[in-house]
């Protein structure tokens, strides 16, 4: 096939009217961990029913985790719509796994651990629910609330997982390593400072690699290497009064970590009110958005993804990518030949097509760009791609 004309590149550019089996997408799947009767499945339904999720649910009592497709909320989808009128509206999402509860001696295959820890191994991320509300009417597996005690038990639990995975390998790649093979000796240097760090306490995601060494590392699919966002379960009372501060210090992590505040009880009221009365509900609490919605943008970030769009009157859609993604690898995510035929991008960022009104007033205005391979795309952005097949 040659070259495409201008006007069908930029009319494919704009509404993709491709199948959808030629489409790519990006696989964001972020993993619900945590102890039993921590609120993982109370918030996962919450999570797929205010969001009007396809799930697939299975008993559980099975060892399959549940699955929730749960859309990113995105102000800047409904302002481009009002700007450009599309048929539909597609935007970018995040797929959650509720995986069953996890208990001390998992790593052993305790509560069919090693079941379990197979289907977190198959995440991007990791979100670490921990109860911080009350109640006796509502059982905790360790008799007491502790949300230090209780994060430490998962963790280890990760950590003794990955020390199993390192010891399997590291022999057989010492001895390969013997042999001056330059892929067993990255191979081993990576096992090496992993299992190093998962000695001293530390999970292996504290480590830095050198790039060669991080692509080695990647196959190992180590469970504390994925980035991890804590989400605590708090009561009514609590959400009032427990600062996210407060919360990342009876959690004993780290000041940079990642800690949203949550209450299962508020999300599930929240499903049963308009969206003005909701947002009454959560101004009288004091919060602007709900946890569910904080919890999303979180897991989106913390998977390092970014959003740019295309727009037209077939559809406006947000299209997902990994930060510091180049203008051709954006193009991929649409299609394969978009990356490999790849010209040039035409682009406009988000604030500058809301002021000038469209595409059209961007263009006339001197704020559409004309883009090369180099260039690396900003959250946001607006684009049509210009490729030859």
């Amino acid at each position: 096939m040659g070259a495409f004309p201008y006007a069908l590149v930029h009319y494919i550019g704009h509404v993709r009217l491709f199948s959808s089996l030629l489409l790519c997408s990006m696989a964001l799947r972020m993993g619900i961990i945590g102890l039993p009767n921590v609120g993982k499945s109370t918030l996962f339904n919450a999570l797929t029913q205010t969001r009007g999720a396809q799930a697939s649910n299975f008993p559980f009592c099975t060892i399959d985790p549940n699955v929730g497709i749960v859309e990113v909320p995105d102000e800047r989808l409904q302002k481009l719509t009002e700007i450009v009128h599309p048929a539909k509206v597609i935007p970018a999402t995040v797929e959650f796994l509720d995986i069953a509860g996890l208990v001390k001696g998992a790593h052993k295959g305790e509560g069919l651990g090693n079941k379990f820890l197979a289907s977190v191994r198959e995440t991007n991320a990791l979100c670490h629910i921990v109860r911080f509300f009350p109640g006796e009417n509502i059982t905790h597996v360790e008799g007491s609330v502790d949300p230090k005690r209780d994060r430490e038990t998962i963790e280890t639990e990760l950590a003794l997982a990955d020390l199993q995975v390192i010891e399997r390998r590291f022999e057989k790649t010492k001895n390969a390593a013997k042999g001056g093979d330059k892929t067993m000796l990255q191979e081993l240097s990576v096992l090496e400072k992993f299992k190093a760090a998962l000695d001293e306490g530390r999970p292996t995601a504290s480590v830095e690699l050198p790039k060669e060494e991080e692509l080695v590392a990647r196959e190992l699919f180590l469970l504390t290497r994925k980035p991890l966002i804590y989400a605590a379960n708090v009561s009514e009372d609590q959400m009032k009064t427990l600062s996210v501060e407060e919360a990342r210090s009876q959690l004993g992590v780290a000041d940079d970590a990642e800690v949203i505040t949550i209450c299962a009880k508020i999300e599930e009221d929240l499903q049963d009110l308009s969206d003005e009365e909701a947002a009454e509900y959560l101004g009288d609490l004091g919060v602007k958005s709900s946890g569910l919605d904080r919890l999303i943008h979180a897991a989106y970030h913390a998977l390092g993804y970014r959003t740019y769009f295309t727009a037209g009157p077939k559809e406006v859609r947000a299209w997902t990518i990994r930060a510091g993604a180049t203008a051709p690898q954006a193009a991929g995510v649409i299609h394969t030949d978009f990356e490999k035929g790849f010209i040039r991008a035409d682009t406009i960022a988000y604030d500058d097509y809301i002021a000038c009104g469209g595409e059209a007033g961007a263009r006339d205005t001197g704020k559409m760009r004309s883009e090369g391979k180099s260039y690396v795309v900003k959250d946001g952005d607006v684009m049509l791609f210009k490729f030859n097949v």
